[in-house]
């Protein structure tokens, strides 16, 4: 029997068979990104407000250089040209966005919401050809993996902070002395939000047991590779949830310094 078949038409942008509200998660994405964005760079060129008392925004830590009490090394380092403005967030926030940008959650995301590649399943999208991410600049989505130390590295120092953030030094006598504030509270919340988002990495789980073919010969392998994979079960949620906290967190912080709000000493 002879018969005669033809490829289905491709859609032009936009178009699309389906009847639901398709438009909906990448436009909420496309706002709550940009809003992120918008805030975060304002916040990192700032280079004031960002420190206050025994706390310091997660958005300028580690303070590699800075005129806060947190600085590691001292003030604003002679190399840094005059004609550039200097905060100490410049030297640190390109770290953790290069993994928030490279992540494999965040990558599907913002290709849907700012690209339309393609806005949602089976929905027409602007170009007619495939890139992948095998050239420039696509191709350092592969960076991911390296970023993901740094991340880790990054988790140590927002803990440390918040081990910083129990001490609240007495004006009068000098003397520190262990207490939880508000703000403790909001650094503390940021590091579980951000070990649960940066302990389901798709790369860590693949560190901590995806290269195996037989758990039963890495039992320890096998154990933290069930850990990860529970975290990346929820790996969107924690994602969302810590990059909005960071940003409150900075927000906090910024406030209390600004004297708009008064930090609570719970005890």
């Amino acid at each position: 029997m002879n018969g005669a078949t033809t490829l289905p038409r491709r859609n032009s942008f936009g178009e699309t068979m389906r009847a639901d509200v398709w438009w909906t998660q990448p436009l909420l994405v496309f706002v709550g990104l940009s809003i992120f964005i918008v805030y975060s760079t304002w916040a990192a060129f700032q280079g004031t407000h960002y420190f206050f008392g025994n706390y310091i925004s997660p958005f300028y830590s580690p303070e590699i250089f800075g005129f806060s009490p947190h600085s590691w090394f001292g003030p604003k380092p002679d190399w840094w040209p005059d004609w550039f403005i200097f905060s100490p967030a410049l030297l640190v926030l390109w770290a953790p966005g290069g993994f928030r940008v490279t992540c494999y959650y965040y990558r599907g995301a913002y290709y849907k919401a700012f690209w339309a590649d393609p806005p949602a399943c089976t929905v027409g999208e602007p170009r007619k050809s495939y890139w992948g991410e095998r050239s420039f600049p696509l191709i350092m989505q592969n960076a991911h993996r390296y970023f993901l130390y740094l991340a880790l590295f990054f988790i140590l120092v927002l803990t440390y902070d918040v081990w910083k953030a129990l001490w609240f030094v007495n004006p009068v006598t000098g003397k520190a002395s262990l207490g939880i504030g508000i703000g403790t509270l909001v650094l503390a919340i940021n590091v579980v939000l951000l070990g649960g988002y940066t302990f389901g990495c798709h790369s860590l789980r693949h560190l901590a047991g995806g290269f195996l073919d037989q758990f039963s010969k890495s039992p320890a392998c096998y154990r933290a590779y069930v850990c990860v994979s529970c975290f990346n079960r929820r790996h969107m949620l924690w994602a969302w949830l810590s990059l909005f906290w960071v940003g409150f967190a900075d927000l906090y912080v910024r406030l209390c310094s600004m004297g708009i709000l008064h930090d609570v000493r719970l005890f």
